[in-house]
This record gives C-alpha cells, sequence and structure tokens, in this order.
C-alpha cells in the first residue's frame, strides 16, 4: 500500500502525508480507489473547480461522479468546495450549499448567476490524467436522398 502511495505522490506531485487519511494497512480495491480519488480532489488548486465527472475521469473512472460524491461525504480535511456539479452548479441543499459558495467566494471564485464561472475557475487536468482519451465523435449516417413522389 506504501508503494502505491508514493506512486500516486510522485505522480500528482503531492505530499505524501496528506494521502494517509486513517486508511488500514490492508487495502482492498475500493481503498485503493478512494486514494486515487483523493488524489484527483487535492489536485485542484485554490481559486478553481471542478466537477464531480471531471474528477472522476482524472482518477481513472470514467462515469464516476457518485463515487466522487460519495468519497467526499465520507472523507475529513478535503477541499470539498471545489467539486461542483456540471455546468458549475452548486449540487448541496440547504446551508451547505451557502456554505460552499461562501468558501468558494473567499478563495476568489466568481459566480454568474447561481453557478460558478467555468469559464474562468474550472480546473483542466490536462494530458496528466489517468486514463485520459480523447472523446471521439459520433459520426452520423448520411440521411438517404428522399424518394421523388411518382
Amino acid at each position: 500500500m506504501r508503494c502505491l502511495q508514493a506512486f500516486i505522490a510522485n505522480q500528482f506531485g503531492i505530499d505524501n502525508r496528506l494521502l494517509d487519511h486513517n486508511l488500514p494497512e490492508t487495502a482492498n480495491n475500493s481503498d485503493r480507489n478512494r486514494r486515487l480519488i483523493i488524489a484527483a480532489i487535492l489536485r485542484i488548486p485554490r481559486g478553481q473547480v471542478s466537477t464531480y465527472g471531471a474528477v472522476a475521469r482524472a482518477a481513472g473512472f470514467p462515469r464516476g461522479a457518485r463515487l466522487v460524491a460519495r468519497t467526499l461525504h465520507r472523507s475529513f480535511g478535503l477541499p470539498w468546495q471545489r467539486v461542483v456539479g456540471s455546468g458549475g452548479a452548486i449540487k448541496l441543499q440547504g446551508e451547505s450549499a451557502l456554505e460552499q459558495r461562501l468558501r468558494l467566494q473567499a478563495e476568489g471564485v466568481t459566480f454568474r448567476g447561481r453557478r460558478v464561472d467555468m469559464r474562468k475557475h474550472e480546473f483542466d487536468y490536462g494530458s496528466g490524467a489517468r486514463n485520459s482519451q480523447p472523446t471521439k465523435k459520433r459520426s452520423r449516417k448520411p440521411r438517404r436522398a428522399s424518394k421523388p413522389s411518382r
């Protein structure tokens, strides 16, 4: 487990101690997944945000946005306010949503209405993201010419 922790710290330039979130030494696959997600969250700098989906993709779990939300819910000491919903929406409810907005504003993040201005503040994981693959554009079948009416 310490080898994986050292790899993550080296790969993402993170202090090794930040990855030790009181996980047992006998870690299973879910602990490994959790550590990868935590490493991706810790890469988001102050004043920038990322979406649940982008964090999941950076950690190597495409379509794993719910896994990111679950990890944030169960972990302490993470910059949870820097992870928002798609399009910059704050997905929390009630006082937690207000707290997230105030924390982001304190970091210098600006809003457009109720959403974060993603053009200014979205963190780009870049080509260093694990398993980052270019998205394929769907090719549409050419429409058949309609038959002339008789």
